[in-house]
């Protein structure tokens, strides 16, 4: 089996049981390569550890697997390498809640004999996708998450304008507006009050950030809407944020939010669930006099 693998290089003591995954691969017998960032990371903070494989240094790489070892952030990234390649991908996670990396650390020797033996569930996630003509997006425009729309500075809030398939509005008063897909429900959207959807559900989520208005509510709409988004700031630009990766945009520009062509491939524990998640990582229900 061969593996593509990429990590988080920011913190040393997340990645202590790195060593474990080298050698679960060794024992196996399968081959790796590795991002190159991650590679040097682990050649500086891991010398011990044999990784004289073969280096990514672009999206041009092929896996039967991809592994990605770090936090949810780090698996965002890596879903952004990953792209429409299809390739399922491991989260595992030596973060902190993890709700896209399932897999602990400790546990890595008995998930990947467990993918050697089929014993695995993947599971498909949807994506969304901006675009504009008035101004390039930069940034790779696909969000497993979000797509967040926010002022540039502390400057006074913004007017945004949310269209839904070329016909009904709604006007926020607020400091930003996020478009979230179900995996990005519980990220970014729930600090600020969005709900919490399941991750096979077809559907977008518009949550504002600091509304300045009590009347202002997130609203769950169907995927096949098309959500554009005009901006009105004093500052006469704005952030959009996608993912995590921002960029500023001037003032006349209108985004088009949409569902993605393509799926996120994700990869759990045969018998891991949406709903033990949320309850071991968030006490989602739990009953302190029980």
């Amino acid at each position: 089996m061969k593996f593509a693998i990429f990590g988080n290089c920011h913190s040393s003591t997340k990645s202590k049981n790195i060593t474990s995954l080298f050698v679960s691969l060794a024992k196996r017998g399968d081959t790796y390569v590795i991002d190159h960032a991650f590679h040097a990371f682990l050649k500086e903070n891991y010398p011990d550890i044999d990784i004289n494989n073969e280096i990514i240094y672009d999206d041009n790489f092929t896996a039967d697997v991809v592994i990605s070892y770090g936090g949810d952030g780090t698996l965002l990234r890596t879903a952004a390498r990953v792209g429409d390649k299809a390739y399922p991908i491991l989260g595992i996670n030596a973060g902190r809640l993890g709700f896209l990396t399932t897999i602990s650390s400790d546990e890595i020797e008995q998930t990947i004999d467990n993918l050697h033996n089929g014993r695995y569930r993947i599971e498909e996630r949807n994506l969304i996708e901006v675009r504009s003509q008035e101004s390039k997006i930069n940034s790779y425009p696909y969000a497993l998450n979000e797509i967040a729309v926010m002022k540039h500075d502390s400057s006074s809030m913004m007017t945004l304008e949310a269209t839904f398939n070329g016909c009904d509005s709604i006007i926020y008063q607020a400091d930003g507006l996020i478009v979230s897909s179900p995996s990005g429900s519980t990220g970014y959207s729930l600090s600020v009050g969005g709900p919490i959807i399941a991750p096979d559900a077809n559907v977008m989520v518009l949550t504002p950030i600091a509304s300045h208005s009590l009347n202002a509510r997130p609203i769950v709409v169907n995927d096949d809407t098309e959500i554009a988004i005009k901006v009105n700031s004093r500052s006469h630009n704005f952030l959009i944020a996608i993912d995590g990766r921002h960029e500023s945009c001037p003032e006349n520009t209108l985004l088009k939010i949409r569902k993605a062509h393509y799926k996120i491939r994700l990869i759990h524990n045969e018998h891991d669930s949406f709903i033990q998640n949320l309850r071991n990582k968030m006490m989602l229900g739990a009953d302190s006099r029980m």
